[in-house]
């Protein structure tokens, strides 16, 4: 009820013509997708969405996986360092939003606040930039923060693959005459390949729902504009059609990557 009809109920509202506050008059198919495939602010929104979706994804595997390892080879205070990494994750994307809106500030020199201040004070002046209000890579600044967030999600899952791995299997390799990196290489990394792919979909459908985090670090700037912001916008300018066809949109694309995943799973499922 909560999920299929509404979902449903976009799908209708997206085939109608309701451009304003007044009821729909007539359907008109699939004139509001075609519109939205010539409009270069949607079009601007998904390039802004491709950049974050990689860099995030990217950049919460490398950390995550890091870190992982670095646990797994045991550390004193492994739970201390292990609670700091998954800590971000109990902070609201709000919350963490408007922290890294200020770390993020774009003022340079004397009036530099955030890392620009701190890069001025130890001398780091070189890296000073303008951050999310780049006009090229300011989409690649706006992952900081979401990295910073949840790579430690990916480092608990990693963990967990790590330690779910036999101690045995370890041993037969060093057995055979292999070396640390071989045994890693050829033994324990291919054995989380599942928890990869797992990590993989997760973080990647989170980036492409991302709405609360950059509406807290850039407001709604075209700059850093995502599907997801266009179609609030749309929404509060009363444009319910392309809103709800932007919707859709979104959800198709985030069923491409997440379906599959299911699928294999399930068939992985009835094999066992």
């Amino acid at each position: 009820m909560f999920v299929y009809v509404l979902i449903a109920a976009t799908a209708n509202e997206s085939l109608t013509d309701r451009h304003s506050a007044a009821p729909a008059e007539n359907y008109v198919g699939l004139e509001n997708y075609v519109n939205l495939l010539d409009d270069d602010r949607f079009i601007h929104s998904l390039r802004n969405l491709a950049i974050m979706t990689v860099v995030f994804v990217a950049g919460t595997l490398f950390f995550g996986v890091l870190w992982a390892f670095l646990l797994e080879k045991g550390v004193k205070g492994e739970g201390f360092f292990r609670s700091t990494f998954l800590f971000p994750m109990a902070v609201s994307f709000v919350a963490s939003g408007v922290v890294w809106r200020w770390l993020l500030n774009s003022a340079q020199g004397e009036n530099a606040g955030g890392l620009n201040a701190l890069f001025g004070m130890v001398g780091l002046d070189f890296l000073q930039n303008p951050w999310w209000s780049h006009p090229d890579w300011g989409m690649a600044a706006m992952a900081i923060p979401a990295i910073w967030q949840l790579s430690g999600y990916v480092m608990a899952l990693f963990l967990a693959g790590f330690r779910g791995i036999p101690h045995e299997l370890r041993e037969a390799g060093r057995v055979d005459g292999a070396s640390e990196a071989q045994l890693y290489r050829h033994v324990i990394f291919p054995q989380l390949s599942p928890v990869a792919l797992t990590a993989l979909i997760i973080i990647g459908h989170m980036s492409m729902k991302m709405f609360d985090l950059i509406m807290a670090v850039s407001g709604a700037q075209f700059l850093t504009e995502v599907p997801a912001v266009y179609m609030w916008q749309s929404l509060l300018t009363n444009d319910y059609a392309k809103a709800a066809a932007i919707a859709i949109v979104l959800l198709v694309v985030v069923a491409v990557l997440v379906v599959p995943y299911l699928v294999q799973n399930a068939r992985a499922e009835r094999q066992r």
